[in-house]
């Protein structure tokens, strides 16, 4: 079955960096584009990056623009969130998913195309 699984959340201090892995089985990892997103407490799951089945498209929410990196290696079935520049309020949540990029850009996913998160928390 469909299997996502993230890792490599933690605590940092403001200014800190970060590196999401989300490692995927069960489907054909290069037939998919991935997309990261964050759920931080009492608040609604939000978009956080894409990245098409190549590396070859990406898109970020605005409020992460330049400090993450979304990355994906298909020899490995491996997407990446590289994030830097942390914040306070990056603090969520993070998972990932499979879909198509424009039902990962509206937070569009199948159920079970959701890995189960991993806790990020940025000290202030």
């Amino acid at each position: 079955q469909v299997q996502l699984v993230e890792s490599g959340g933690g605590l940092v201090q403001a200014g800190g960096s970060l590196r999401l892995s989300c490692a995927a089985s069960g489907f054909i990892f290069t037939s998919y584009p991935m997309g990261w997103f964050r759920q931080a407490q009492g608040k609604e799951r939000e978009f956080v990056a894409a990245i098409s089945w190549n590396g070859a498209i990406t898109h970020y929410a605005d409020s992460v623009k330049g400090r993450f990196t979304i990355s994906r290696d298909n020899t490995k079935n491996t997407a990446y969130l590289q994030m830097n520049s942390l914040k306070p309020e990056d603090t969520a949540v993070y998972y990932c998913a499979a879909g198509p990029l424009s039902n990962l850009r509206i937070v569009k996913v199948v159920d079970d195309w959701w890995g189960q998160g991993t806790q990020v928390t940025v000290s202030s």
